[in-house]
């Protein structure tokens, strides 16, 4: 399952995504907003972000207006390896070597169809483990309060 959460900035963008998850026979979850009116998005961002390190939701694509609020609110929840994307390239790499768990984009910056291109790319990539393992655990030792 997909958590889904956005500011007001990024209701008709996360519709777009909400179509590419129905598209590609994906599961999803809105944790809101779906208001137009202004909102706080560490709000949102937060609830997405808890799913998806409770367990509750596998993964996470959340958006604002830059992309980067919403991922520095969602990095704060222990369990979170979150990547703010605004092309295909960086999306992708950041599941097959970091194995990020949350994509957040912006709506101001990236058009719909790029969007879900990113989206796309970063939900049907494979972690590659092996070398990027070490990294990956470093990132967790540091979450963890340990001295690298």
């Amino acid at each position: 399952m997909i958590a889904l959460a956005c500011d007001h900035t990024g209701i008709e963008l996360k519709k777009e995504i909400m179509g590419l998850l129905d598209s590609l026979g994906l599961a999803w979850k809105d944790f809101g907003t779906n208001e137009p009116v202004s909102c706080d998005y560490p709000v949102y961002g937060y609830r997405a972000a808890k799913a998806v390190a409770d367990g509750e939701c596998d993964r996470a694509i959340l958006i604002c207006g830059t992309g980067v609020g919403i991922g520095i609110a969602a990095s704060k929840v222990k369990g979170t390896r979150v990547c703010t994307c605004s092309d295909v390239y960086t999306a992708e790499l950041s599941k097959r070597h970091n194995n990020s768990n949350i994509l957040t984009m912006g709506a101001r910056v990236v058009g719909p169809d790029l969007a879900k291109m990113i989206a796309e790319h970063w939900l049907t990539a494979t972690y590659e483990g092996g070398r990027h393992q070490r990294r990956v655990d470093m990132i967790t030792a540091i979450e963890n309060g340990e001295a690298l």
